[in-house]
């Protein structure tokens, strides 16, 4: 199968032009190479109809010769953790994008023009995708224009500049400047599971262990307070027969006898006073 598209390959050279190189292997041109034979075929690109064969086999000849670039670029970033299969494929689209838009006229070196487009469609992808947590684009800028400040601001000043300088530098409001920074939390995030810092007290328990949690008592203290306004618009009865029920937890047949009415009696007060707090209550929040 090999030998069968490597013929057919050489046979389509033939057809297209005596005058381009033979390229079997296109991956494999040395970049030095593949910058001479670039320049050859872009101007045979502009020749050919888009969509032909013709053009579809210059087209990819030139993506496979400067793969090379692409690994060049990616490798910049291979301390990062992330999967660099993922990476040069990101590349390769800005590879694919200059091709499309180079032109000899230009008087520049291919790769020249194409770096540019293979590092910001890499830098794009990690805009994107690097934020542990989505957080608006206009805040994902605002952290790279922070990073930078806060650096120059260091240089210049030798610590840590206050949110006050920042503003001033970037000639934004403090407000801003905050939302910037507290936004930049969100870029990386750390597992639950990570060892705290070494203390022979702790011994190493995971961050999870000795994290805060939602204390279920607050929602009670809110309620109480929500309800005591509301209770003081029973009148003395009402707020007798509640009193006898909760807070002397006594069944509705003991506040009957204590006083002096039937237990059906009661059960029907109780349901009476007990949804009027209870609209109260909902209309308060």
């Amino acid at each position: 199968m090999t030998t069968v598209v490597n013929d057919t390959a050489t046979e389509q050279h033939t057809e297209l032009s005596a005058d381009l190189p033979e390229v079997p292997c296109p991956s494999a041109v040395a970049p030095r190479d593949a910058r001479e034979f670039s320049k050859l075929f872009f101007a045979r690109l502009q020749e050919y109809e888009e969509g032909t064969h013709e053009y579809q086999y210059v087209r990819n000849t030139l993506i496979e010769m400067n793969m090379s670039m692409v690994r060049y670029v990616a490798r910049r970033y291979r301390s990062r953790g992330d999967d660099m299969e993922d990476i040069i494929q990101v590349g390769t689209i800005g590879l694919i994008k200059a091709i499309d838009r180079f032109d000899l006229v230009r008087g520049v070196e291919f790769s020249t023009f194409a770096v540019p487009y293979i590092l910001g469609e890499i830098k794009r992808f990690f805009r994107d995708t690097g934020w542990a947590v989505h957080v608006p684009r206009r805040l994902q800028e605002l952290r790279s224009e922070l990073a930078k400040a806060k650096e120059q601001l260091h240089n210049a000043l030798d610590r840590e500049p206050t949110v006050r300088e920042l503003a001033a530098h970037l000639k934004l409001s403090e407000e801003e400047v905050i939302e910037g920074l507290v936004a930049a939390n969100g870029y990386t995030a750390g597992s639950l599971d990570t060892p705290t810092d070494p203390d022979p007290a702790d011994q190493r328990r995971p961050l999870a262990d000795v994290l805060g949690e939602e204390d279920p008592g607050l929602e009670t203290v809110e309620d109480l307070h929500t309800l005591a306004p509301l209770l003081q618009t029973l009148d003395e009865r009402e707020r007798r027969l509640i009193e006898l029920r909760f807070g002397q937890e006594m069944t509705q047949s003991e506040i009957g006898a204590e006083l002096g009415v039937s237990q059906m009696h009661v059960s029907r007060l109780l349901s009476r006073i007990l949804s009027r707090l209870r609209t109260g209550m909902l209309t308060e929040r």
